[in-house]
């Protein structure tokens, strides 16, 4: 038994270490590559795992747990009070519009009203997994459209436990196995649905008495201690205790771990809890969806291709047309209307939760659920390519028309610099630029941004930079130097490349986030790369060491000797980045180096004496202290 245990470990472990990462780098998220795996390793598949995936998905779904209660952690009231007006009105519309379109046609194709109802709640609910990272990967998430998104997924994440509440009220069906748990082997088997609810109120006024006035003095008693492994297991028998609680009552484990995260969330142990649990829970998350993609029946899919064809492309069609027309009663511009509508527009990774309930708990029959998980576990690898065919086909033509049109008509051919991004970074640049007279065009893909700061008299015309029209029309052809700021390394290094094709006379200034970006932007031919913390990480070293009582002369000589150091090392590494051996071995030499050029210039006598006839505060400093 242990041999077979430990075999199956080891099964899904290595599944998942093989595919996750490559999922990762074809841009299709980790949720899908933990879903390929199992797809691989399942009974349809190389048959590694048979039924016995179905009681890993049970000790895996402890994961799905332990992710309501993060969640719960980052739902501070004040949060939640200030975005109150986009996530009740915008997530709680596309929630409830959403559940009943999909409730009246799931009845049309003769299913019960319960099971309908159930169907159009699951569907509800978009991948917050997927979604959150493409944003962020994008740039996107400071944007109106990432912003409504987040609102919306925040209402989701919220909407699952009322949901998980209701759905055992919808069951129709005899229980898949009743060995397995569910409302029908707890303490209130048998009790009237009207009964159930009352618990389920009962019980989170439980759990709220017992996070806010016996978890916290508990946690700071542990915490005393100052072993770090104990408060770990303290955190996960909290979260635990809680599920088991809540699922004696025959309530969802998932809302008493929720509800006990809003608890503590004004906690001062809040961020302990999050890095202590978070590893539990990707771990199980993912052997959750191997689970999942181990039990998808592909015969099903074999059997009905157009059937499941037409339920995915259906479903997606439907949520992107609830999801633009709120997006336009909520005054989204049409550019950021269709990034929002679409980035949601597919199912998320919470809905195999949902199913895998609804078939445990008698709410959907086994056929609905293999139907249903194929289409959510395709609707899901097919965003991707929904936000590239959204970035290169619909946006140009559709999204931005009028307003580069009219932006167009005022663009400035005679300035000598343009500026792509003007976020956090590039506004800095800009604004220094203009302040000196220099004359400068500035680009920007955030139709919101740009808007604001027109109000504020700053010329900022809307646009994607990486396309050639638009650079034309901003004056590419005259200016001398264009600055990329962009936010995403990867829309930088493809602006790079429209430049070098067709506007090779610009002197490129690029902005890298680390040394990566810097690696990447260095291997295409850019010359003028700068890593946007390298001067203010060196600005504070340098105020560390006049604060510690050193010379500022000396601390500012070593901190331009180091930036100089560095730049070279920079340029070394860069070419021998890909040999590992090569590039530790450079990297470990040229940091020796580097102590021994600053140690060799503490020492010259020369420059003590320059420093002493130059740094004349620090020798009144020394005056003062000594009583002169």
């Amino acid at each position: 038994m242990s041999q077979s245990v430990l075999l199956q470990a080891i099964v899904y472990l290595a599944a998942g270490v093989v595919f996750v990462p490559i999922a990762k780098r074809l841009g299709l998220g980790s949720v899908l590559g933990y879903l390929l795996a199992g797809m691989v390793i399942g009974p349809d598949g190389l048959g590694l795992v048979g039924d016995e995936g179905q009681d890993v998905m049970h000790v895996a779904e402890f994961g799905v747990v332990i992710m309501l209660f993060l969640i719960g952690l980052e739902l501070e009231p004040d949060l939640l009070w200030k975005l109150r007006v986009p996530i009740v009105g915008l997530g709680g519309l596309q929630v409830v519009l959403t559940t009943v379109v999909v409730w009246g046609l799931a009845m049309l194709t003769g299913l019960p009203w319960q099971a309908a109802l159930a169907v159009g709640m699951i569907l509800a609910m978009s991948s917050t997994a997927i979604v959150l990272q493409t944003m962020n990967e994008k740039g996107l998430m400071q944007a109106a459209s990432g912003q409504s998104t987040f609102s919306v997924l925040l209402f989701q994440d919220i909407a699952v436990i009322p949901i998980l509440a209701i759905l055992p009220l919808l069951a129709t069906y005899p229980v898949a196995d009743p060995a397995e748990g569910g409302a029908h082997d707890s303490l209130m088997a048998g009790l009237p649905g009207w009964l159930q609810t009352l618990a389920v109120l009962g019980a989170v006024l439980a759990v709220v008495m017992l996070g806010r006035f016996v978890m916290r003095p508990v946690f700071r008693v542990i915490a005393g201690t100052g072993l770090r492994e104990v408060f770990i297991a303290s955190a996960l028998l909290l979260v635990g205790g809680v599920a088991l609680l809540m699922e004696s009552v025959g309530l969802s484990p998932a809302l008493g771990a929720f509800v006990s995260g809003v608890v503590l969330a004004n906690s001062e142990y809040k961020h302990e809890l999050e890095s202590d649990i978070d590893p539990f829970r990707g771990l199980l998350l993912g052997l959750f969806f191997i689970s999942v993609g181990s039990s998808i029946d592909f015969g099903l899919i074999q059997e009905n291709p157009l059937l499941v064809v037409g339920v995915v492309l259906g479903m997606m069609t439907l949520k992107a047309i609830v999801l633009a027309m709120l997006g336009r009663r909520f005054k989204l511009s049409t550019d950021q209307n269709l990034i929002f509508s679409l980035a949601l527009s597919q199912v998320g990774e919470f809905a195999f939760v949902l199913l895998s309930f609804s078939l445990q708990n008698g709410i959907l029959d086994t056929r609905t659920v293999g139907l249903l998980t194929a289409a959510v576990a395709l609707s899901m690898a097919l965003t991707p390519i929904v936000f590239l065919v959204n970035e290169k086909l619909l946006l140009p033509r559709i999204g931005t028309t009028a307003q580069d049109k009219k932006a167009s008509d005022q663009f400035s051919a005679s300035n000598p610099v343009i500026v792509a991004g003007f976020g956090r970074y590039g506004n800095i640049v800009g604004r220094f630029l203009r302040a000196n007279g220099i004359g400068t065009t500035v680009l920007d893909f955030d139709s919101d941004r740009v808007d604001i700061l027109r109000k504020i008299g700053i010329k900022v015309y809307y646009g994607d930079a990486s396309r050639y029209d638009l650079l034309k029309s901003a004056g590419a052809e005259e200016a001398k130097v264009i600055i990329i700021a962009l936010d995403s390394p990867e829309k930088s290094l493809e602006l790079v490349e429209t430049i070098k094709k067709h506007f090779p006379h610009l002197q490129i200034l690029v902005r890298a986030r680390d040394r990566d970006d810097a690696y990447e932007f260095m291997d295409a031919g850019i010359d003028h790369v700068y890593r946007e913390t390298l001067d203010s990480s060196l600005r504070t070293g340098v105020d560390a060491m006049r604060l510690l009582g050193l010379r500022a002369y000396h601390a500012e000589r070593s901190a331009r000797l180091f930036r100089k150091h560095d730049e070279e090392a920079l340029t070394e590494l860069a070419a021998v980045r890909h040999d590992q051996k090569q590039y530790f071995s450079t990297a470990r030499r040229r940091i020796r180096d580097l102590e021994q050029l600053i140690s060799s210039d503490e020492t010259d006598r020369w420059l003590r004496e320059v420093e002493e006839g130059w740094d004349a505060e620090s020798l009144r400093r020394e005056a003062n202290q000594q009583g002169y």
